[in-house]
This record gives C-alpha cells, structure tokens and sequence, in this order.
C-alpha cells in the first residue's frame, strides 16, 4: 500500500530505547545534545519579537511566489552585512532548509538521480533524499589538523554515477559543517565551482551556522561564488534562534542565464506551495535584526563551554576534542572499546549524561561523540566531569 520511498526501518534502536527507559524511571538526565534554541535559557526580547508578528498587512493576502519584498529585502541587506551582494530578485522564500532543499532536489533531479553529500555531516540529508527520489552519494571530509574536503574521494564518488546511467547533479556543501564545525576553505570553494562548472553540476551550500563563527578564519560564503550554478540556503532556526518561525531562504549566484532558467523555475515550484505565511515573512526584519541581541547570547554560550572542555580535558589524556571553527557542536574523540553507539548507552545508564554517538552522523570509525556547545554552562560542565571520569575508569 505504501510507497517505497518511505520505507524506513523504525524499529527503536538501543540507544533510543535506552534514553525512553531512563525518562521514564524519573532519574536525572544531562542533555549535552540540545539543539533547540527556544529551551535553553536565552533572553529573547519577547515584546518585539511578538509585536513584530501583529502587522495590519497580515490580513490580506498577496501571493507573491518568492515571497513579499520586504521579505527579500531584509535578507539581502543582511547578506549584504554578512559580505556578500545577493539581490532579492534571486532570493525565494520557504518555510524551512528542509523545503528549501526540496525545492532545488526537484529543480536539479530526475527520480534516480544523485547528489553528493559530506561525510560526516547531518542524518537528515537522507531521510530528504528518499522523499525527493534522489541518490545520495557520499564523499568524505578528512581530518588533518582539521577537517578538510578530500577531492579525491569527491571525483571517485561522481564516478559510478557516470557508469550506470545515473546522472550527479550537485555537490552538497555544509559550511560550516554540522558537526564538525569546520568552514569550506577558500582553495576548496575554488575547486568545488570548477568541477561542477565543468561536469554541469549545481553546488548546494547549507550556511545555516554561518554566522557561529569562532573567529580562527574568516569564513566564506559560498553565495559568493560566480563559477557554478550555486544555491546557498539559510534562514531564522539558526541565525536568530528562532526555528518556530519557519522562515528561510534560498539564494541563487552564478553564470547569469543559468541563475534566470534557475530560478524561473523555482518560482513555479514555489508558486505551486505557497507555503509561506504572511506575518512571518512581514515580522521578518525585525527578527533578522533582533539576532545581534541573541547571537551574542549564543556565542558567549559556546566560547564559556569550549573554554569548560579545554580545562577539563587537559586534565586527563585519554579523551580530546578535534579542531572546531563554528557552529554549535564539538566533537569529542575517546578511546575505542566498542562501538560509539554502545559508550553512548553506557554513559547515559551510568551517569545520565546524554550524547550523540559518532554514527548517528556518519562518521568513519569508532571512537567518536558529539557534544552541543548551546547547553546550559552549568549543565555542560557537571556532564563533561561525568563524561572523563566515566572514560577514565573504563
């Protein structure tokens, strides 16, 4: 009866149960995984944020595909504050990244057709892949002193897809990477726009952590680059913490008769939905300007917590972090006696502190955790201190 596309397996695993078990029994849980904004204790400035939603304009409706102007506008002159010089005629407007991605999986693809996707990098992409009838193929990011593209693994990838029929149609690029944290490189964006302008293939750029920069590097937007057909997709979840809103955006850079055939045909894929609402995209310049007020928040939150990490860690020598550059999370590298999945279990049974196992993000090997760096400063230190003495008698 049901489609093929969904058929996913979703039976519990062990580490699902595991934490459904330990809720139940009452016991205290440290969440080192917090990933929504809304629950950690930020101070949003409440009264501008809902004033911003109650515009008289609300109560008629103007279909505009890709979105009101105003809308636009304000995302292109925070573009335009962020460095780069995107007009609103190449923004369209969507509810989520997730619809976002989407919209450019059904621009760019065929049933059956693929698009190379990092590894490590957010399990979601394959849940979106099989809904939108796309073949992820995956290339790997290397760690060297931080984490880097491996191009030779990028070329080997598009190769089978060249062989069986199968046509690649982008490149997937999360800058900076969820969880890695790391940012595309400027050699790397150059070769990236080379490969896909010479194998007619899109670039794809998630920047939604763009702005989560620690400030080793100066980070680059790939909205910025001219060689490939580029779409760069964001909106408020991350930059103002903000995901209940539903707003983002997609932005489309490149050779000039490619971005128009591009993004005419997004408007009437966006013109088909209209899934934008009216007081969302009428409240959003307030909320895109309110994000200095609470990124500062965030920022604080994540340099307190990585400063936390670094003094604990050194403390000790069985456990390390690797290099991070932005965004939100941290990834832990421990010793190897099982796998990630089973530690995971094991900290969460015996310490109640919560994390995610290195798997859960495709990465190669055992031995690795992910923390979020948004957690509550209190909570983040008391979980670490159980993390390294937990790792320390194993």
């Amino acid at each position: 009866m049901f489609s093929r596309r969904t058929a996913w397996n979703l039976s519990p695993n062990r580490y699902s149960e595991a934490l459904e078990e330990h809720r139940r029994s009452g016991r205290e849980l440290l969440d080192l995984t917090a990933s929504n904004p809304t629950t950690i204790g930020l101070a949003y400035r409440e009264d501008i944020l809902l004033q911003s939603l109650t515009h008289r304009g609300a109560l008629t409706y103007q279909p505009v595909a890709q979105g009101l102007l105003s809308a636009r506008d304000a995302v292109a002159a925070y573009n335009t504050e962020m460095g780069t010089r995107v007009s609103a005629d190449d923004l369209i407007l969507t509810t989520s990244t997730s619809e976002a991605y989407s919209f450019v999986f059904r621009l760019l693809c065929d049933p059956g057709d693929a698009v190379l996707v990092p590894t490590p990098s957010y399990p979601l992409f394959d849940f979106l892949g099989d809904l939108n009838d796309v073949k992820l193929v995956p290339y790997e990011l290397v760690y060297d002193h931080g984490w880097q593209v491996d191009f030779e693994s990028l070329r080997s990838a598009m190769q089978p897809t060249q062989t069986d029929g199968t046509r690649c149609r982008a490149v997937l690029v999360v800058n900076p990477n969820n969880p890695t944290g790391s940012f595309v490189k400027s050699h790397e964006v150059t070769e990236l726009g080379r490969i896909c302008a010479a194998n007619e293939m899109a670039i794809v750029a998630d920047e939604v952590f763009f702005d989560y920069s620690l400030g080793e590097i100066v980070p680059l937007t790939l909205s910025a680059s001219t060689e490939a057909l580029t779409f760069t997709l964001s909106g408020l979840s991350k930059i103002s913490a903000l995901p209940q809103m539903k707003v983002a955006w997609v932005a489309t850079t490149g050779p000039e008769a490619l971005k128009r055939e591009a993004l005419a045909r997004l408007a009437v894929i966006a013109d088909t939905y209209l899934s934008m609402n009216t007081p969302a995209q009428l409240g959003l310049p307030t909320m895109l300007e309110e994000r200095h007020d609470i990124q500062t928040q965030i920022m604080q939150r994540i340099r307190t917590n990585l400063a936390e990490l670094d003094t604990q860690l050194a403390t000790q020598n069985l456990c390390h972090r690797l290099a991070v550059e932005g965004g939100w999370y941290a990834v832990l590298r421990v010793p190897v006696l099982g796998s990630d999945e089973e530690l995971a279990v094991a900290l969460l049974c015996n310490t109640g502190v919560l994390l995610h196992p290195g798997h859960f993000y495709n990465f190669q090997g055992e031995g690795y955790l992910v923390a979020s760096l948004i957690t509550p400063s209190w909570e983040f230190a008391e979980g670490i201190r159980r993390i390294l003495r937990f790792t320390g008698r194993r």
